[in-house]
């Protein structure tokens, strides 16, 4: 077994596990573990789906699998423990009863009901609990549950709003085409975020005009559920996201606030909205923007803002080979819905 050293690579080692859960969890958040005894480790696991184990639990079995003893072991765990039953059995009694000497976590729990209880009941059974103290551990854990801690506080999704746009600012030609402005290892880049997201939106026109699938291009994600705001609801029957055999997951909604509002009570916590200029001005406007995924490619066409000026916390810079820059920014004022 991998051998680590200290707290913060192994708390590393179970957020990349978390993000094998993106997009497949909700309403719960994705979270990873890994046990870790005499500096190796012996488990590791992560939250698949709603129903199913939690990562404690499943970085338990994964250790009892290889036939290591977890007794007097420590667990990282990128979420503090859910310390109620709920539609599985708490997981600070899992982890009590599997004889943990000592519980690491990255960052509290965001639902305020639970908020700092593990800590409380672990010690009772004389357990060490402790949230990690590292900048690079808080960032990356708060990031993978932005859409549950959202979620869970307002009951809206946490909104993403993806768009490739010109040196100038557009993000379609004169024609109206919004197709191709950027690059194929850009989409491929940023296509990955279909993965990550429990819904994708669009606006009708998006449809009209570019028949997506608004399914991933470079893996599969069964759970993501299509969304396309249409005031007329008039959309073309034969477009592939109702004929690609997937029709159940694709919803029409007449409004964006009330499509959010529906997803939100449906437990749909991250909407990734990709495609129309007057969706993604509205949501900006509306002040529903979460994040913004900006495409920036090496070509000029004639300037049309998409929102009204805001300023963003720049979270993310990437270079693309073939020319683009993605930026990733988060909102210095997240909605609330």
């Amino acid at each position: 077994m991998r051998r680590v050293r200290g707290d913060c690579e192994a708390m590393l080692l179970a957020l990349d596990a978390a993000k094998n859960g993106e997009g497949h969890t909700r309403p719960n958040p994705p979270v990873g573990a890994v046990v870790v005894k005499g500096g190796r480790v012996i488990g590791v696991g992560w939250h698949a789906r709603c129903g199913g184990d939690h990562a404690e639990v499943a970085a338990l079995k994964d250790a009892a699998r290889r036939g290591k003893s977890v007794r007097g072991a420590s667990l990282y765990v990128t979420l503090e423990p859910c310390s109620r039953p709920g539609r599985v059995g708490a997981c600070t009694d899992a982890i009590a009863a599997a004889k943990i000497a000592r519980v690491v976590y990255a960052i509290p729990d965001p639902n305020p009901s639970n908020r700092g209880r593990a800590k409380r009941v672990l010690a009772k059974a004389g357990i060490d609990c402790s949230c990690l103290r590292d900048a690079d551990a808080t960032r990356l854990a708060k990031r993978l549950v932005a859409p549950f801690a959202k979620h869970v506080t307002t009951g809206m999704p946490y909104v993403t709003v993806k768009v490739a746009m010109s040196l100038d600012g557009r993000i379609c030609d004169v024609m109206g085409d919004a197709k191709w402005i950027s690059s194929a290892s850009a989409r491929r880049i940023t296509g990955m975020e279909r993965l990550r997201a429990d819904a994708i939106m669009v606006g009708a026109e998006t449809v009209r005009r570019d028949d997506p699938s608004l399914l991933p291009h470079e893996g599969s994600n069964p759970d993501l559920v299509r969304v396309v705001v249409s005031r007329s609801g008039k959309l073309p029957r034969d477009a592939r996201i109702f004929t690609d055999g997937a029709p159940n997951r694709t919803l029409v909604c007449d409004d964006a606030r009330k499509a959010l509002e529906t997803l939100g009570k449906a437990g749909i916590m991250h909407v990734l909205c990709e495609g129309g200029l007057c969706l993604a001005r509205f949501l900006a406007d509306e002040g529903l923007v979460d994040e913004w995924i900006s495409v920036l490619s090496p070509v000029a066409i004639g300037s049309r803002p998409v929102s009204a000026p805001a300023k963003f916390k720049r979270a993310a810079v990437a270079n693309v080979p073939d020319g683009d820059v993605i930026v990733r920014c988060e909102s210095l004022h997240p909605s609330n819905g």
